[in-house]
């Protein structure tokens, strides 16, 4: 082709603007791998490309494309880029269509495009692309119950290793990974990599042999993540470090690239992330470095750029996860799933560096669950005004604990007039009898460290690293006031009281209902359930009316078994060997006495669970119920707890 050439006086753009000849752009849910039905762009009478571009003239073709790479002229250079890809999809269209692999799934309808069938022993990602449709509610409660199992093993796996390299680092042996599960050089030495490394190399990635286009089952809008490479195993989002997942030419028949998600994090100067359902977003490349948000040349209409490009021009909808900063969090950020967006527009322009820079208009799709981003700004503002003084609209009582906590909790009702939870007597902590015995203490005169009475009555360790729980266990053994360690000793957590700002609601489905104002990490501790303290015997003798106010210790689940077992991802692991828990000798009365907890929602599938926790005493049989996260819980999402018992007999502290 000469080099005077314009993109409208080429023959090839001529032959491809030929109507009947151009080959269908479908939808992907449409995509079959071959050549469609006819019916190109111009409206022509729908004969079949292939009969019109023969093999031998499509490689002609290619190869007179093939130097386009290294004109000067920009713009012709993506012009030639996308006529290119015309050709390549034209050339699929030629071929027989490959038979697609069935996917089978719990009477849910997945609709095929382009599907792939990788070998069994290739852990690269699939090129092929479902959409998951037609779910049922026990579809979406079955979906929910896997991405929550695949989450409790991604963080008890990174809380395993992030203990393991402290315990390297105070050794002075420097901060490895996770050994002969997953360690490697370089960043792999973060527990967050090692930790999808360990599940991917176990085949626990969820949707790893497919790309799914739109919602991913049992993620739901608003659900919040502390590391990018927990995005990858639940498959959200399929690069750790690029901000746009998609599937590239060369694994779809039309031999177009697809973007299927999307992580705005904020690192280039030209995004605009102000707005709660607009999003502006840059594309990829021409950056000085890795973590640079400056360019230093102009980004290409090729890879990333082409696929959002191609999205657009196709109308399919992407993930959008959205990065907002969080001091609380480990990584100083926390990244919130926002939904549904669409590209509806595209421009190349000079940006703030000089450069050529793509940036792509992004709208979000209505009908969907509120914004999640839009949530967190809305919990920070209100959280902002409290600490202020203000009483913002809708809360009826700025403090029902009367300072009895550590942080205020709020009692916000926008719906009746109802305000209950203000007549009872705020207890922050169950007063438990007197021991008859002076506990026992450790002499550790720093930090509680190895071979100390409080590691050895752990049995198999310190269940915290950082403040998170490492592993659940029938009781835990914190430090006391009989202890010589200071307070800052990493074996005093739950003791210390709240460190989330928790408000109890008012809610249509569940009565009360208590929800935070911040980010709570998952394994962290978040409350404890506290009433009137009634020993067993003492129970005998309270009315059949009187009992349904009475909270029985025995009756919860042991879900503290979920946190922390790896043995899925590494089935070798010799089980923990905990101390067992004695016979608990009480009863909490909440009739009168009781604190935020205690409205606490009833559910099967909950997002805290129970802890036992002593501290202060010996006492085994009076142990704290201590309450700790079971995944990471996004602001304004309700708390909820499995009592191990009918709907209907806790039903009582939701009126």
């Amino acid at each position: 082709m000469a080099s005077s050439s314009s993109p409208l006086q080429s023959p090839l753009f001529s032959l491809l603007s030929t109507p009947g000849v151009v080959v269908p752009k479908l939808e992907p849910s449409e995509f079959n791998g071959g050549g469609g039905d006819g019916g190109g762009d111009g409206g022509g009478d729908g004969e079949n490309p292939s009969q019109l571009l023969t093999p031998d003239l499509l490689r002609r073709l290619l190869d007179e494309l093939s130097p386009a790479a290294a004109r000067d002229d920009a713009l012709l250079s993506d012009y030639l880029l996308l006529a290119k890809l015309k050709l390549a999809a034209a050339s699929a269209a030629t071929s027989p269509p490959a038979a697609a692999a069935a996917t089978p799934s719990p009477s849910s309808v997945i609709s095929s495009v382009a599907l792939a069938n990788p070998s069994p022993k290739n852990r690269r990602r699939s090129g092929g692309l479902v959409r998951v449709s037609h779910l049922g509610a026990a579809d979406h409660a079955y979906f929910r119950v896997l991405v929550r199992r695949a989450r409790l093993t991604y963080d008890s796996l990174r809380c395993l290793y992030a203990r393991r390299r402290s315990i390297r680092d105070e050794a002075g042996g420097g901060g490895g990974g996770g050994g002969g599960e997953g360690g490697s050089p370089g960043r792999r030495r973060r527990p967050d990599l090692i930790a999808a490394k360990t599940m991917t190399d176990r085949g626990l990635w969820l949707h790893r042999d497919r790309r799914i286009v739109g919602p991913i089952p049992g993620v739901a809008v608003g659900d919040v993540f502390l590391y990018r490479a927990e995005l990858c195993v639940l498959g959200v989002h399929g690069a750790v470090q690029a901000g746009i997942d998609f599937v590239p030419a060369s694994q779809v028949p039309e031999g177009e690239p697809i973007a299927v998600s999307i992580v705005s994090s904020g690192g280039y100067q030209d995004d605009e992330d102000a707005a709660d359902d607009v999003l502006v977003y840059t594309g990829s490349g021409g950056r000085v470095g890795r973590n640079s948000v400056w360019h230093s040349a102009d980004q290409k209409l090729e890879r990333g750029n082409l696929a959002l490009e191609r999205s657009m021009t196709y109308g399919i909808e992407l993930r959008v996860v959205r990065a907002h900063p969080a001091d609380a969090t480990p990584t100083g950020r926390v990244y919130v799933y926002d939904g549904l967006y669409k590209v509806v527009d595209c421009d190349r322009h000079v940006g703030r560096s000089g450069c050529h820079v793509f940036r792509f208009k992004l709208l979000r799709m209505q009908g969907q669950d509120d914004c999640g981003l839009k949530n967190l700004k809305l919990a920070e503002h209100l959280k902002a005004q409290l600490a202020a003084g203000a009483k913002p609209e809708g809360y009826a009582k700025r403090d029902i604990s009367r300072k009895r906590e550590l942080l205020p909790v709020p009692l916000f009702n926008n719906i009746d007039e109802d305000v209950d939870p203000r007549l009872f007597d705020y207890v922050a902590r169950p007063d438990f009898p007197s021991p008859a015995v002076a506990p026992r203490g450790c002499k550790c005169v720093a930090d509680c460290s190895t071979n100390c009475l409080c590691e050895k009555r752990n049995k198999c360790g310190f269940a915290y690293s950082n403040g998170v729980l490492l592993r659940g266990r029938p009781v835990i053994f914190e430090c006391g006031d009989s202890c010589k360690c200071p307070p800052t000793c990493p074996n005093r957590v739950a003791q210390k009281g709240m460190r989330h700002q928790l408000e109890v609601f008012r809610s249509r489905d569940t009565g009360w209902g208590v929800r935070s104002l911040d980010v709570i990490q998952a394994g962290s501790f978040v409350c404890e359930l506290s009433g009137e303290v009634l020993t067993r015997e003492e129970a005998k003798y309270v009315s059949a009316e009187h009992a349904t106010y009475l909270i029985d210790p025995t009756r919860f689940p042991e879900r503290w078994r979920e946190w922390g077992d790896v043995s899925e991802a590494i089935p070798d692991r010799p089980p923990p060997e905990f101390a067992n828990r004695p016979e608990l000798g009480y009863f909490l009365d909440v009739s009168r006495k009781r604190n935020v907890a205690c409205y606490i929602s009833h559910s099967s599938v909950p997002n805290v669970f129970v802890q036992f926790v002593l501290y202060g005493h010996d006492a085994e049989s009076y142990p704290h119920i201590m309450i700790f996260a079971m995944e990471n819980i996004p602001p304004l999402r309700e708390l909820s707890i499995d009592y191990g018992i009918g709907q209907e007999c806790v039903g009582m502290l939701a009126q």
